[in-house]
C-alpha cells in the first residue's frame, strides 16, 4: 500500500525506495529550508538533488557488505514548508518527524541548512530521554545569536545544547567559530577540533550504550571533495574517513540521522551530491 505522509509532497525517489510505507523500516524525508543561511543560499535544493543523482550509485555497499535490496526503505519526498516563516516551518518539521517516529520508523533527514536539525532534535528527544547527538561540522554553531537573531543555522548547536544539555552533545571535526564558541564548546560540549576517528574510535563502547542522533553537515568534508555547500570550510576531512564514522557506528543504536546543507548551485558536475547520496546509502544500510 503505497502511503503519503501529510504534509509531504512525494517526489523523485531515492535509489531503490520501496512504494510501501507500512513495511518499511526507515523513511527518507526531505526537509527543503534555508531562510537563515548566512553565505551562500540554495540548500533547500539539496533534498532532489541527492535523490536525482543517486541512481549512479549501486545498491550494493562493499564496506557493509550490504544491499539497499535487503532493507526496505520510503522515501515521503520533501515538507511542504512555508515560505518566509522560520518559527512555523520548525513546528512542522518537528510535527513531521514526530509522525514518523510515532509509526516506530528510523527516519533520516534530508536538508536543507542545518538549523532543520533542532526541531527534529526535539522531537527524537522526546521518544529517546536518554538521546546523545553526534555532530560532524566545519562549524561549532554554538553562538547565542547571529546578527540579533536566535534561529540560525550559526547557533543550531547552541540551541540543541539547551534543549537536551551541552554534556549529551559530541562534536566532531570543527575547525571554525568565534572565540566565544570554542571556549563554550570546550568547557561544555565533548568537542573535537579538527578530529574524527582517533576520538570517535575510543567513544564507541560508550555512544554504544545510548541512542544516538547523528548530524552530519556535509562541509565537514574538505570543499576539494564537497564543493557544493553554503559555507566551505578548507582543511576538512576526506569521504573515507566519514565512511569509517559509518562502519565504526553500524552496531551502534542510531535511531535518526540528518545531512544538511548541500547547496547544488555550487556543485561542480555533482560531486557534492554525489558524494551525499552515497553516504545516504551508507547510513541506511547501516542503521536502516
Amino acid at each position: 500500500m503505497s502511503i503519503n505522509i501529510e504534509g509531504f509532497i512525494k517526489s523523485k525517489g531515492f535509489l531503490a525506495s520501496v512504494d510501501n510505507y507500512k513495511d518499511a523500516g526507515t523513511v527518507l524525508a526531505g526537509i527543503p529550508f534555508d531562510a537563515t543561511t548566512s553565505f551562500r543560499p540554495g540548500a533547500r535544493w539539496g533534498p532532489q538533488a541527492i535523490r536525482n543523482v543517486s541512481e549512479v550509485l549501486e545498491e550494493y555497499s562493499p564496506y557493509l557488505k550490504r544491499d539497499l535490496a535487503k532493507v526496505p526503505f520510503y522515501d515521503a519526498g520533501d515538507l511542504d514548508l512555508l515560505p518566509g516563516r522560520v518559527e512555523e516551518n520548525l513546528k512542522l518539521m518537528e510535527k513531521a518527524a514526530d509522525v514518523i517516529l510515532k509509526d516506530n520508523k528510523k527516519p533520516i533527514f534530508l536538508g536543507g541548512e542545518h538549523l532543520v536539525s533542532y526541531p527534529l532534535i526535539r522531537a527524537v528527544y522526546r521518544h529517546y530521554p536518554d538521546l546523545l547527538v553526534l555532530h560532524f561540522d566545519a562549524h561549532a554553531d554554538l553562538r547565542e545569536d547571529y546578527l540579533g537573531e536566535k534561529l540560525s543555522h550559526a547557533t543550531v548547536m547552541r540551541l540543541v545544547a539547551e534543549a537536551i544539555g551541552p554534556g549529551n552533545i559530541y562534536q566532531f571535526g570543527i575547525r571554525s567559530g568565534t572565540w566565544g564558541e570554542f571556549a563554550y564548546g570546550q568547557e561544555e560540549t565533548n568537542f573535537f577540533m579538527d578530529e574524527i576517528l582517533s576520538p570517535l574510535e575510543k567513544l564507541v563502547p560508550y555512544l554504544s550504550n545510548f541512542p544516538l542522533y547523528i548530524s552530519l553537515d556535509i562541509d565537514v568534508l574538505d570543499p576539494a571533495y564537497a564543493p557544493g555547500t553554503g559555507t566551505p570550510e578548507s582543511g576538512g576531512c576526506t569521504p573515507q574517513e566519514i565512511f569509517k564514522v559509518i562502519q565504526l557506528l553500524k552496531d551502534a543504536n542510531v535511531v535518526a540521522f540528518d545531512l544538511v546543507e548541500v547547496c547544488p548551485a555550487y556543485d561542480q558536475s555533482d560531486l557534492t551530491a554525489v558524494l551525499a547520496a552515497k553516504i545516504v546509502r551508507e547510513a541506511i544500510l547501516a542503521w536502516g
